[in-house]
């Protein structure tokens, strides 16, 4: 009577080191979530600075409907970590059956899941190359992690059919990027990025994004709509006194939204610096590349870089403003 063939390394282990990678992705994607809702600096360089992590955090492309990117993602490997350590609370000696079809089940939920997340970091790692153009350590792990995961999907299991495989990663694969193309066309298409946004305060000085016709006009972009009040005119000037520069581009939604939030006699009075070369809008100026400006907009104060739409109560602090601060508008 032959001994019993063992299993593989990889087939016992790859649901516990999947489980693992999905856990500490969560963990990632879950601190730069808090840390993006908080409106903090995540921690990139030696001396604990966002450096070009924050240029990439605050781009377009970190946003999704609204809300961090980072926030799908750690939903992303919540689920995975579910998909795959749930069958092994289950013991075999209690329900053999219930644990197998779980096992079948999960495997094809970690084979669409890993194979969606595999697919959508590419698309992120070819954006952080050649759009956003700057280096990302989180993004990078986190794409490390979806690869890693994906791998051990494939090998960690005897799949006794290889075409199941391909069919089902073809199919999540083509949908990935469908979704993804579509959830980012504002972003890639400039005609369509170029919808201006018109952003109406109410009665308690809330601003609000509605879709408006035409398209920004260089070198100014949208019109502001919006009026100064004293203390947002003494802001800028401060502002200006103490040599903080605004960086911008006048196709920015979000460059916009800070020019709204000053007013349009108050922000008259900043610094501002046009980054979009008028001949070539997608290309920055020689000026902008020098300064180290990575996304729209970004404010230069006492030498430090700060990515973002800041609020004017942050953009105060920073600069050591000390005046009123009666800001009429905020954002929502």
């Amino acid at each position: 009577m032959g001994r019993k063939r063992s299993l593989p390394w990889i087939y016992r282990w790859s649901r516990p080191i999947i489980g693992a990678i999905a856990i500490a992705g969560a963990i990632l994607t879950a601190y730069l979530t808090v840390t993006k809702l908080m409106g903090g600096e995540v921690a990139c360089s030696a001396d604990g600075s966002g450096g070009s992590c924050g240029g990439v955090l605050n781009s377009e492309y970190a946003e999704v409907f609204g809300l961090p990117l980072s926030l799908f993602g750690c939903l992303a490997y919540i689920s995975m970590a579910v998909f795959a350590l749930s069958p092994l609370i289950i013991s075999s000696d209690q329900n053999k059956q219930l644990k197998k079809q779980l096992e079948n089940w999960t495997w094809l939920l970690l084979l669409a899941g890993s194979t969606a997340m595999a697919v959508f970091s590419g698309y992120l790692m070819y954006v952080l190359a050649f759009k956003i153009q700057l280096v990302c350590f989180y993004c990078i792990g986190s794409a490390l992690f979806a690869l890693s995961m994906f791998i051990l999907t494939i090998l960690g299991r005897d799949w006794e059919d290889i075409g199941q495989i391909f069919f089902t990663g073809a199919i999540v694969a083509v949908i990935t990027i469908v979704g993804t193309l579509g959830v980012y066309a504002n972003v890639d298409n400039p005609d369509i990025a170029n919808n201006p946004t018109v952003e109406v305060p109410d009665v308690d000085g809330l601003i609000f994004i509605t879709t408006g016709e035409g398209a920004p006009q260089p070198p100014k972009g949208w019109e502001i709509t919006t009026t100064s009040g004293a203390s947002e005119v003494a802001l800028a000037k401060h502002l200006t006194m103490v040599g903080a520069k605004k960086y911008g581009a006048f196709w920015c939604p979000h460059c916009y939204e800070q020019k709204q939030l000053f007013g349009k006699k108050a922000f008259a009075e900043v610094n501002y610096i046009e980054c979009a070369d008028l001949a070539n809008p997608r290309q920055q100026t020689a000026a902008c590349r020098q300064a180290g400006i990575n996304s729209y907009p970004t404010w230069e104060i006492n030498g430090k870089l700060y990515p973002g739409t800041q609020t004017l109560p942050k953009l105060a602090e920073l600069s050591g403003y000390q005046g009123e601060q009666e800001f009429k508008y905020k954002l929502p």
